[in-house]
């Protein structure tokens, strides 16, 4: 894959979005939803398009469905992700969960942003549970939640994350990745180390890679997807 190169957005055509550590609140809201990339971000997904996401192949087209400036999991398809890569990031992104009300666990509304392809934060309706650490807003079966910040499904969502990738050192891995992640404006994780999680790409600790949606087979969309490299 080429290196993380798309157009950067012009800072006077868009209002500044806040930073993820400075969230404070406790409980759900709308503080980041429809946030507009700040200087130097790029835009992932232009409301029209997939055009920059390929399916795990690295060069077939994204086949996932878009409409009314939403894109869809393609149920089936498989994952997508970026054919350009990311590091260390600040990233936005919007997303919605089915209603699903004969589904349990697992098979509710999942699916997962996995950062540089290797590490999932977990997508799922998790509405009203006590946090775990597979539920929406996880690092899968690493990291829990400090609380539980979704909304029901069918509403929108927000993720506001901060990323920093492993630094590696003669061959190893001398400091995990880290990551502060605000749920629907309520910070969830607090600069944690994670190691890289099952189902990704395999992208190597310490490296730049794509974001990596998954296909879970349920028809969770997505919306105002933007990265700024840090």
């Amino acid at each position: 894959m080429s290196t993380f190169g798309l157009a950067l957005v012009p800072l006077l055509a868009l209002a500044a979005a806040p930073e993820p550590e400075s969230g404070s609140a406790t409980k759900p809201n709308d503080a980041t939803l429809g946030a507009k990339p700040p200087e130097g971000s790029v835009v992932l997904f232009d409301g029209k398009t997939l055009e920059g996401w390929v399916k795990t192949d690295g060069k077939t087209p994204a086949a996932w469905p878009v409409a009314d400036s939403i894109f869809s999991v393609g149920k089936g398809k498989g994952a997508i992700m970026t054919s350009k890569t990311l590091g260390d990031v600040q990233l936005h992104l919007e997303f919605n969960v089915p209603y699903m009300p004969k589904a349990k666990g697992q098979a509710r509304g999942n699916s997962g942003v996995y950062l540089t392809g290797s590490y999932e934060l977990q997508i799922l309706d998790s509405y009203g549970l006590k946090p775990q650490d597979n539920d929406c807003g996880a690092i899968y079966k690493q990291v829990t939640p400090l609380v539980n910040a979704c909304k029901p499904p069918l509403q929108w969502q927000t993720y506001d994350i901060t990323f920093h990738k492993a630094e590696v050192a003669d061959g190893k891995t001398a400091k995990k990745a880290r990551i502060t992640v605000l749920q629907n404006g309520v910070k969830i994780i607090d600069n944690a180390e994670i190691a890289p999680t099952p189902g990704g790409n395999n992208t190597k600790e310490g490296a730049d890679g794509p974001l990596l949606l998954q296909d879970h087979g349920n028809d969770v969309q997505f919306r105002n997807v933007w990265a700024r490299p840090l």
